[in-house]
């Protein structure tokens, strides 16, 4: 009889185990989804206010607004664009834009050279999105600390630096290095 309950007990202590695994998985994951879609509109906040206020359209109601046409703009992208589209066009589970690619071939074969042509710019619109994203973001962020004090103003490249540098250092060590970290705060 104790046997057998220590071996409901491990099993319960496993599926602990398994489950908690499974909330940081998933919190990393969003972390890595929902960050990479939100840094963009930290930049663009930024720029939609100073555009509204050089045009003499400042004030709350106008913050309001911007706020409001980035929220339902990021809804719809992503209930309607990732998760009604891009998550049911795969390709036997494989996603992203050569699987895509992989379906019009299959689908149209006739249209072989121009679907290998949009193929090659998604995957280059992929990797220089990549490439510039990360520093757009930090550096709107850093740029943040001018509000504080503009004593801050010749540090904010010197911090950008020393943040893309150590992101890029840790994304070395896999996604999962840095979904642990910044999954939970994003």
């Amino acid at each position: 009889m104790a046997q057998g309950t220590m071996s409901a007990h491990g099993g319960e202590e496993k599926a602990d185990a398994t489950t908690g695994r499974l909330i940081a998985l998933a919190i990393g994951s969003v972390g890595v989804v929902y960050g990479d879609i939100g840094t963009s509109p930290l930049y663009a906040f930024k720029e939609a206010v100073k555009a509204a206020t050089e045009r003499g359209a400042g004030g709350s109601a106008t913050i309001l607004g911007i706020l409001s046409l980035m929220f339902w703009t990021l809804m719809l992208i992503v209930s309607l664009k990732y998760v009604l589209i891009l998550l049911r066009a795969d390709n036997k589970g494989e996603g992203g834009t050569f699987a895509l690619m992989s379906l019009g071939l299959m689908a149209s074969p006739k249209s072989s050279g121009v679907l290998i042509v949009l193929g090659i710019l998604g995957a280059s619109f992929f990797y220089g999105d990549a490439i510039i994203t990360p520093a757009i973001s930090v550096l709107s962020a850093m740029e943040g600390l001018k509000l504080i004090s503009l004593r801050f103003d010749p540090y904010i490249m010197p911090f950008t630096v020393a943040i893309i540098i150590g992101l890029f250092a840790m994304q070395a060590r896999g996604t999962a290095a840095v979904a642990r970290y910044f999954g939970p705060i994003v």
